[in-house]
């Protein structure tokens, strides 16, 4: 399922970090499509309770990650079924070979941030 945050979670502070969602929206084992920074992010809240976040862009096919397939810490893109792991944007298996780039992600109270700058 495909979530985008609202208006007020676009704010960042000067050390770059973004406030994309409230924590309790993204349940453990789900993710979350955002943009932040002018770049479309995927944030993942892991099962074993850990998060991550990665471009939510395919290298491939140029879909939104999102729209796969969640398995563990490895998300499958919908359109060719290429895969990457989540923690480290590492491609997996073809069609993809490119790697995507990854996010700091922090909980913030009850929020989600991103660092996206640089």
């Amino acid at each position: 399922m495909i979530h985008t945050e609202s208006e007020e979670y676009r704010m960042s502070d000067s050390a770059g970090w973004v406030r994309v969602a409230r924590a309790a929206d993204v349940p453990a084992g789900e993710m979350l499509g955002v943009e932040a920074g002018g770049r479309q992010i995927a944030v993942f809240h892991l099962e074993d309770g850990t998060w991550a976040a990665i471009d939510n862009v395919c290298t491939h096919a140029e879909a939104a990650l999102t729209d796969g397939y969640l398995d563990g810490d490895v998300i499958e893109c919908p359109l060719h079924a290429g895969r990457f792991e989540v923690r480290t944007g590492k491609a997996i298996s073809p069609p993809v070979d490119i790697d995507l780039r990854t996010y700091p992600v922090r909980l913030e109270g009850a929020d989600v941030l991103l660092r996206v700058e640089g």
